[in-house]
């Protein structure tokens, strides 16, 4: 990698050279996933928590969005299946609201309902397209790793009208999930790119970031909310349009 100040001018701190292939998360990166989650959830839980205020719903999205992501951890480790970590998480935030989602028709009722209603909430992030239509006038080839199955997520791009994002790697490719270094290797081979020139672009700044940098790609963290980590010393940008200079030609 070369040193800060050969990234083009404009451009914040981004500390590597020539990029010929970019891999993006999907999840919070490429389309706003908290958004559709939270939307659904009221939508199919407004009738179990009537009178609750705009705070108690924003608390409500938290716990189901960032809380009770353990119960995703054990989705990945093969425990437990992906509606089931759905339902578990969407009882614990209604538990904390003192409304117990029972076992038999109404769990199965409101599982169904979220799985009908949350995808059509799933829409890419502003600065997404700009960076797209930037890669494809520089012929840069581009593509997304995720920790979800492959048939899933490429149904969400297509359906959020990202189906130009032709490359996809999912957990159930390889059957390992990041930060295994062979997951974003996979996406390298897909782009037919090096590993050192192939940007990976996402949301978790541990999956993401580390991990890719760990597997030998240039790391960088989409850290939309700002949040400050002491000790991180690697590439962070706050928007996607932050990476244009890179390839405006």
């Amino acid at each position: 990698m070369t040193a800060p100040s050969e990234a083009p001018a404009g451009t914040p701190d981004i500390r590597f050279g020539v990029v010929r292939g970019v891999l993006f998360d999907i999840d919070d990166t490429l389309v706003d996933l908290e958004y559709s989650m939270t939307t659904a959830l009221r939508e199919v839980s407004e009738h179990l928590l009537p009178g609750l205020d705009q705070a108690g719903w924003e608390r409500f999205g938290r716990i189901f969005t960032h809380e009770t992501t353990h119960y995703y951890d054990r989705y990945l480790a093969g425990e437990i299946t992906f509606n089931e970590q759905r339902l578990l998480r969407g009882r614990a935030a209604l538990g904390h609201f003192g409304v117990d989602l029972s076992d038999g028709e109404e769990s199965h009722q409101w599982l169904t309902a979220y799985m009908e209603k949350q995808p059509a909430y799933v829409k890419p992030f502003p600065d997404v397209a700009p960076l797209l239509d930037a890669l494809d006038r520089a012929g840069i080839p581009y593509g997304a790793v995720s920790n979800n199955v492959h048939d899933y997520q490429r149904a969400k791009l297509d359906g959020a009208g990202l189906e130009r994002v032709k490359h996809l790697v999912g957990t159930d490719t390889l059957g390992v999930a990041k930060p295994d270094p062979a997951i974003y290797l996979e996406g390298v081979r897909l782009l037919g790119t090096s590993p050192a020139e192939t940007l990976y672009v996402g949301d978790n700044r541990l999956l993401d970031a580390e991990g890719s940098t760990a597997a030998g790609l240039a790391g960088v963290w989409l850290n939309r909310a700002g949040e400050v980590v002491e000790g991180f010393d690697g590439t962070a940008v706050s928007t996607l349009a932050d990476l244009l200079p890179l390839f405006l030609r």
